[in-house]
């Protein structure tokens, strides 16, 4: 029997308290739309969002968390910093970290990075065609040799983040530019994945093969049970030391 991970969504769930628009397209928040599929899958799921107490993401909540997913946008500063701190300790360790669409721009995507994590942008309500460049690889199960968005916003080129380890997806967008869209990394013992569609104003995650992606991303960002990371001095040696 396959055991699946415990699995908490993170968002702001700022836009939909404040602009009517967002509300109308996720009623129940961005960070519901994304765990109910997961929920029915399945998964064992919880949210949490920014202004709860520690963000949510308390010492507690993150030791009984497998991968976490992180949506953000218009409040990145407001995350604390000793909380960042706290989720890249815990992805070091070996939880996993699914970043979606401007959860680029995240205090924690940015610090896992080392870059700026920039890119360009439109808002035009163009069709986003998303290839899988990776076939064989786990995210891409289940899927064809493409799937289509009929509205999103387009990100572009240069992204501005360090070469992915895999790299799962590119989309193109109707104003011809091209972006990595699904970026696979490994920082210490952690698996992080950045998904790049999931603009507030677009159905997105009600979308089946975006669905299917995200479910994919989480068996694959899940810890791996290998050894522990091990630092610092060690005294004893393996094997016995002899001198001439």
């Amino acid at each position: 029997m396959t055991i699946l991970p415990r699995i908490l969504v993170w968002n702001e769930y700022r836009h939909e308290r404040e602009h009517a628009e967002v509300a109308a397209v996720y009623p129940g928040g961005i960070h519901a739309a994304i765990a109910a599929p997961l929920a029915a899958a399945g998964f064992p799921v919880r949210t949490a969002t920014l202004d709860e107490p520690e963000h949510g993401l308390t010492e507690a909540a993150l030791a009984e968390t497998d991968v976490l997913f992180w949506w953000g946008h218009m409040a990145h500063d407001e995350v604390d910093d000793a909380i960042v701190s706290r989720v890249q300790q815990r992805v070091l360790a070996g939880m996993g970290l699914i970043v979606l669409h401007s959860g680029h721009f995240s205090k924690i995507f940015k610090r896992l990075m080392g870059t700026s994590c920039d890119l360009k942008w439109r808002e035009a309500d163009e069709r986003e065609r998303i290839w899988v460049l990776a076939p064989a690889h786990p995210i891409a199960a289940g899927l064809g040799e493409y799937f289509e968005l009929p509205r999103e916003e387009m990100y572009g080129e240069f992204f501005d983040v360090p070469a992915p380890d895999e790299l799962v997806f590119v989309s193109w967008f109707q104003g011809g530019e091209v972006f990595r869209s699904g970026c696979c990394y490994t920082r210490g013992a952690g698996r992080i994945f950045y998904f790049r569609p999931g603009h507030e104003t677009y159905p997105t995650y009600y979308d089946a093969h975006v669905q299917r992606v995200v479910a994919n991303a989480a068996r694959w960002a899940a810890p791996t049970g290998g050894p522990a990371l091990a630092f610092g001095h060690r005294p004893e040696p393996l094997e016995r030391l002899t001198f001439a």
